[in-house]
């Protein structure tokens, strides 16, 4: 495997996010392991949260959100996905896939002995996350689940996600910082823009984000139908609170929330929130609201 790690000169200047970076070797060991790179803030004998990023993004994305759940008194962990952000990124398209990117943050997971998560999942953080829930609902004491989907490929997908997948293959610049503006309600500025675009200093370093969205199950016979229909029949035995916080303007997600609400029992009774002006970068719209809302869960729900 061919591995490229983006300079961290690149990161020399990122508004709003002043926060060190972890690093642990994930994957098979020896030669094969890749380096991942996360946050890791508050007290460090507290229960978790797990702040997991999608497509194009990374851990800069939580920069509004860490704060707040810090000082909330919270342990909080965002990792950056394989391939993003500070992380290692394979150079071939081929290395990655959707089982990789599961097996890679289950040996995160495990490599950080994380107990007691509250997981706060989006987009591609919400496709690899509810896996990771599925597959040992022991470690996870709730979930809250924002603009994402866990796609088995039995229904089709939404022309907003056709559309981005064609974009995402046929631009000949994949700009990160670009693809979050247009993604979110507000906009964000020139400097986070760029912030967005750092971990890919030129298109060698974009596999792993043009490969993401070929990846999302879009039929019956992809290659990770079988694991998510039986992560679904995991979760539907989930009974330990979830929650589904969504933007109301992102066409991407629309109506997986109530999916969820409806085969998950750990979401039955819960105030399920829709927030107003929230695009698929609700993060980016709606960060503090988030982070009190996530606070506040996780203090309702001990």
């Amino acid at each position: 495997m061919r591995v490229l790690r983006t300079p961290e000169s690149r990161f020399a200047t990122l508004p709003g996010f002043p926060y060190t970076p972890h690093y642990v070797d994930v994957g098979r060991g020896g030669s094969s392991a890749l380096r991942l790179a996360y946050i890791d803030e508050g007290p460090r004998d507290g229960a978790p949260v797990l702040l997991m990023h999608g497509e194009p993004s990374w851990s800069f994305l939580y920069r509004s959100m860490i704060g707040p759940l810090v000082a909330a008194g919270l342990r909080v962990v965002a990792p950056d996905l394989i391939g993003f952000g500070r992380s290692d990124k394979p150079a071939d398209r081929s290395d990655y896939s959707y089982a990789a990117h599961v097996g890679w943050m289950q040996s995160f997971v495990d490599r950080l002995d994380l107990d007691r998560i509250t997981l706060f999942c989006q987009d591609w953080g919400g496709l690899i996350g509810l896996r990771l829930v599925a597959a040992a609902p022991g470690k996870f004491a709730r979930v809250v689940a924002s603009n994402t989907a866990l796609p088995t490929g039995d229904t089709a997908m939404p022309e907003a996600f056709k559309r981005w997948r064609d974009y995402s293959q046929t631009v000949p610049v994949f700009d990160a910082g670009i693809i979050v503006h247009r993604g979110t309600c507000s906009g964000i500025d020139a400097a986070a823009q760029a912030a967005y675009n750092a971990p890919f200093p030129d298109e060698s370093y974009c596999a792993g984000a043009r490969q993401f969205p070929l990846l999302v199950p879009d039929s019956p016979t992809d290659p990770a139908t079988e694991a998510n229909r039986a992560a679904w029949l995991a979760l539907a035995k989930f009974e330990r609170p979830f929650l589904t916080v969504f933007g109301d303007s992102d066409r991407i997600t629309a109506g997986a929330d109530r999916f969820m609400q409806k085969r998950i029992p750990g979401a039955a009774g819960r105030q399920h929130l829709l927030l107003p002006a929230g695009g698929h970068f609700i993060q980016e719209d709606h960060g503090p609201r988030l982070a009190d809302i996530l606070a506040g869960f996780i203090a309702a729900c001990r």
